[in-house]
């Protein structure tokens, strides 16, 4: 008897589990495909697979623009949309997976969703997944397990600096502040993942200026696309590599890399602030408040952040704290120039949990206004004494100023009875 009912209740579970499988199998999966065809997106709703759309067809065609080719695709691209879990805080915002299988290549890039989404780093990400397929479209004889080249990083985002309705002043400031220019080679083996936000900023707009370097050359635009077309054969050597694709670079790179990057910083230069505009700016900047680490107070003032370590929301808010700073360093009077890097870099420094001797240099920096400012002021009532005591001539500064002036203010007429004119006598005769 326990044998029979063990076998019927063996036999139900197997078609209930039957049953489920059809159902789930029944039940289809919300995708939707881009209007061009090649990427399918999986998950979230309609919205989210509609933005997404939208905007992974934008990012091509501003970069078949910008190759001046048309939209020749083969592999089709598969997005998946996930939900961000709380309780998995270390899944990766993106996750491009690149692999070979029995019916060729498979191209999936992975995004997380959320509130707080990066549209430039999904934007980024989205036109990695376009020119990986752009480098393997033609590749079909790879094998499982073979090493697949990515697209370099400067390429990514100097295409990116190049898009329309993009501003590019915050790069061209970035290279106005660096006076130092980083050679070409080096340049091309740096890793953007390693960098400070500074120095993400400064690669970026190094970026900006080599790919708009290989654009603006004689046929830059075909050799720019037959140069991605041919990355799966790079070698190690990179600069090698893209002296082969254009060969104006070849023996002389450096010298053109130097001048693009002079170029660019004086198509871009403006007027610099005075010593007070730059000094009521700093301080402005100094004032600015961080999130407490307990959360309890509303904020917290720039020194006492360097009592300590900060959290990961200070570190946040202190890596764009140092990117305005570096932005006003573009801008700033000269004298003054060099203190703003210095807080700079003690932001940039303290934003990556070092908060060494901080205390220390912003207490000299600190004594280094001051007395610069005591020194401005003494210069500003020099000149002004000079200028009203000792010049010979009128410097034509305030003429504008007393002919206004004048012209408010009407002379009286003049009145001609007999105690003016008594008056007028008395005047011309004392």
């Amino acid at each position: 008897m326990n044998s029979g009912i063990r076998g019927t209740f063996a036999a139900a579970l197997f078609v209930l589990s039957i049953l489920g499988f059809d159902s789930a199998a029944a039940t289809a999966i919300e995708r939707s495909v881009s209007p061009c065809g090649q990427f399918i997106i999986y998950g979230g709703d309609a919205a989210w697979r509609g933005a997404v759309s939208a905007l992974v067809e934008r990012t091509k065609a501003n970069l078949l623009a910008l190759l001046q080719r048309r939209d020749q695709w083969v592999t089709a691209t598969v997005i998946n949309l996930q939900s961000r879990a709380p309780n998995l805080p270390e899944i990766p915002s993106a996750a491009l997976r690149f692999s070979q299988t029995g019916s060729g290549l498979k191209l999936q890039l992975d995004l997380a969703i959320s509130r707080e989404i990066n549209s430039a780093a999904t934007e980024r990400e989205l036109l990695r997944a376009i020119l990986l397929e752009m480098i393997y479209r033609n590749q079909t004889a790879i094998a499982p397990g073979d090493v697949y080249v990515e697209p370099p990083s400067w390429l990514v985002e100097g295409l990116l600096a190049l898009t329309p309705n993009r501003d590019p002043a915050s790069l061209i400031n970035a290279l106005a502040v660096s006076e130092r220019v980083t050679p070409l080679d080096e340049f091309l083996r740096q890793r953007p993942e390693l960098l400070d936000p500074a120095g993400r900023l400064l690669y970026r707009a190094y970026s900006l200026a080599l790919v708009q370097l290989l654009i603006e050359s004689d046929g830059g635009h075909a050799r720019l696309g037959r140069y991605i077309d041919n990355l799966s054969f790079t070698s190690n050597d990179l600069l090698r590599d893209l002296e082969a694709a254009f060969p104006q670079l070849a023996g002389n790179d450096e010298k053109i890399w130097k001048s693009k990057i002079a170029e660019i910083k004086s198509s871009g230069r403006a007027d610099l602030l005075t010593f007070s505009q730059t000094a009521e700016k700093l301080a402005d900047l100094l004032r600015t408040k961080f999130p407490s680490a307990d959360g309890r107070d509303t904020s917290v003032s720039l020194e006492d952040l360097y009592q300590k370590k900060p959290n990961a929301t200070q570190r946040l808010a202190l890596q764009k704290f140092s990117q305005k700073l570096m932005l006003l360093a573009a801008h700033a009077n000269p004298v003054l120039r060099s203190v703003v890097q210095d807080y700079q870099q003690l932001a940039a420094q303290l934003a990556l949990g070092k908060n060494r001797a901080v205390t220390a240099r912003l207490a000299e920096l600190r004594i280094l206004r001051g007395k610069l400012s005591a020194r401005m002021n003494e210069v500003d009532d020099y000149l002004n004494w000079f200028e009203a005591t000792q010049l010979k001539t009128q410097s034509g500064l305030f003429e504008d100023y007393l002919n206004t002036a004048n012209a408010t203010v009407p002379s009286p007429a003049h009145r001609k009875d007999a105690y003016s004119a008594y008056l007028d006598a008395m005047e011309a005769q004392f």
